[in-house]
C-alpha cells in the first residue's frame, strides 16, 4: 500500500480497531489488527517516511505487503480494546508476533469457582488445554485475550469493574486469612468489589463482564437491554433501574487514561534505557547509558561508564563489559527506573543482562535489538513482553549507538593528543 491509496478507504476519526489485509476472496489474509482513539490519524502514521526508525522491521514488512485495510468502529477505546483482543486471538495474524510469543502476552480470566473471580493472567502461567492456571491450580471458565499491552488491560478492567463489579483476589474469596479478607472488605468501602449482592446478581455481573471481554459489547447491550424491560415489566423497578444505569456508563465511559496511552502508543513512548559500547582495540572502552522518555532523549539522565575490565576481562568482552556496566548502573537506587532496558545484541547478551537484574532482584524487562551486517535493526527480542513497541526500542538502541560512538571518538581523540 502507498499513503495516497489510503482516500478510497475512508477511515474515519473515530475510535475503532483496524486490519491491515493481503489478496481477495478466500486467499485474503489478516497481517496485522491494531486499536486507535483515531482510526484515520492511526492508520495514516503508519505511512510516514521515517516508519522504519518509529515502527521497527516487522511493521514495515507488514505495510508493504499489505494491499488494503478494513476497519470497525467502536464508541469507546475501552470498546476497541477488547474487540483488538478478541480479532487477535481469532486470526492470529504474524505481524502481531503471535504463535510461541503469546504466551508473554496478558490475558483477562475468569476462574471456575462457586465465586468466580476476574484476573490478568500472563500467557505463560495458563495450561490452555486444560483451562487452568499452572501456578495455582485454579480451573479457568473463560480465556479473553490476547491483550498486547498489560497496562492497558490493568486500566480496562478497573474501568470496567466500576459498571460491573467482581473479585480480583489472589486466593478464592473465602480463602487466604484475614489480609485476603481485609482487602475485600477495604474494597467493598471504596464501592471496587460486589456490596449486598446476592449470587445470582454476582454471576449476572461476571456474565456482562466475560461478554465485555470478549469484545461481544452489542451483545451484552441487547441483553442489558432486554432484562431492563423484562424487570420494568414485572415492576421490579430498583433492578429496571440499576440495569438502565449500567447502559448509561457503557456509553459514557471515561477512558481517558486509555486514550492517553493509546495515543502514547502512536505518537510517543514510554521510559526506557539503552546500553552500548564501543572499543578500541582494547583501548578506551567506553560504555553508555542513554535514556528515552515519552519518545524524546532525556540527555541530563545520560551516563557514561570508562570499561574496567572487571575480574580480569577483556575490555573487548561485550557480555563482561555489558555486565559490568548495568551492575554499575543499578548500584544507583536515587536513579529513577525504566520500563524497559534496551541492549544492542541478541539472546545471548539480553541473557546476560537477565542475569545481572536478578542478581539483585529487579524483574523489569530486557529488550534486546538484533543488527545485520551493516548495523542496522533486523529484529526486536523481547518488546512484547516488555510491553514496548518495536520503534521505541529501536529509536533507544539508535540513541545509545550515536551516543557511545560519539564518546568514544572524543575519548580517541584526546588520547592521541597526548592528552
Amino acid at each position: 500500500m502507498q499513503r495516497e491509496d489510503l482516500p478510497k478507504f475512508d477511515l474515519p476519526d473515530v475510535p475503532g480497531v483496524y486490519l491491515f489485509t493481503q489478496g481477495k476472496g478466500k486467499a485474503k489474509e489478516i497481517l496485522y489488527i491494531g486499536k486507535a482513539t483515531s482510526l484515520k490519524d492511526r492508520v495514516r502514521s503508519y505511512f510516514d517516511i521515517e516508519l522504519i526508525s518509529t515502527r521497527g522491521p516487522r511493521i514495515v514488512d507488514m505495510v508493504t505487503k499489505a494491499d488494503s485495510v478494513s476497519y470497525e468502529t467502536t464508541p469507546t477505546v475501552l470498546e476497541a480494546l477488547v474487540r483488538e483482543a478478541a480479532l487477535i486471538r481469532e486470526h492470529l495474524p504474524k505481524a502481531n508476533a503471535m504463535g510461541k510469543d503469546d504466551k508473554t502476552f496478558l490475558y483477562a480470566v475468569i476462574t471456575d469457582e462457586e465465586i468466580p473471580r476476574v484476573l490478568a493472567i500472563r500467557g505463560a502461567e495458563i495450561d490452555f488445554k486444560k483451562s487452568c492456571v499452572l501456578t495455582t491450580g485454579a480451573k479457568l471458565k473463560a480465556i479473553h485475550g490476547p491483550f498486547p499491552s498489560g497496562y492497558q488491560l490493568r486500566e480496562g478492567l478497573r474501568l470496567i469493574r466500576k459498571i460491573f463489579p467482581f473479585f480480583d483476589t489472589p486466593k478464592p474469596v473465602g480463602e487466604g486469612g484475614k489480609t485476603t479478607q481485609a482487602k475485600v472488605e477495604f474494597n467493598r468501602q471504596i464501592g471496587q468489589y460486589p456490596r449486598n449482592m446476592d449470587r445470582n446478581s454476582y454471576m449476572n455481573s461476571i456474565r456482562n463482564v466475560s461478554l465485555f471481554l470478549s469484545g461481544r459489547v452489542k451483545t451484552l447491550r441487547t441483553t442489558l437491554t432486554k432484562e431492563m424491560k423484562q424487570a420494568a415489566k414485572e415492576e421490579r423497578f430498583e433492578d429496571a433501574g440499576e440495569i438502565r444505569k449500567q447502559l448509561f456508563a457503557l456509553d459514557h465511559i471515561q477512558d481517558v487514561s486509555l486514550i492517553k496511552e493509546d495515543r502514547g502508543e502512536e505518537e510517543v513512548g514510554p521510559r526506557l534505557e539503552a546500553y552500548d559500547t564501543a572499543h578500541l582495540s582494547g583501548t578506551n572502552a567506553i560504555g553508555v547509558m542513554t535514556v528515552v522518555e515519552s519518545g524524546m532523549p532525556v540527555k541530563k539522565d545520560y551516563r557514561t561508564f570508562r570499561i574496567k575490565g572487571v575480574g580480569g576481562k577483556s575490555l573487548n568482552d561485550d557480555i563482561a563489559s555489558l555486565k559490568e556496566i548495568l551492575s554499575r548502573r543499578l548500584g544507583h537506587p536515587e536513579w529513577p527506573l525504566p520500563r524497559a532496558f534496551i541492549i544492542d545484541g541478541g539472546k545471548t547478551h539480553k541473557k546476560a543482562a537477565e542475569e545481572v537484574l536478578k542478581e539483585v532482584g529487579i524483574g523489569i524487562p530486557v529488550v534486546a535489538v538484533v543488527k545485520d551486517e551493516k548495523h542496522r535493526p533486523r529484529e526486536v527480542i523481547g518488546s512484547l513482553r516488555a510491553a514496548v513497541r518495536d520503534a521505541d526500542a529501536v529509536l533507544a538502541n539508535s540513541e545509545a549507538h550515536r551516543f557511545s560512538l560519539s564518546k568514544h571518538r572524543a575519548a580517541r581523540n584526546k588520547s592521541m593528543r597526548g592528552e
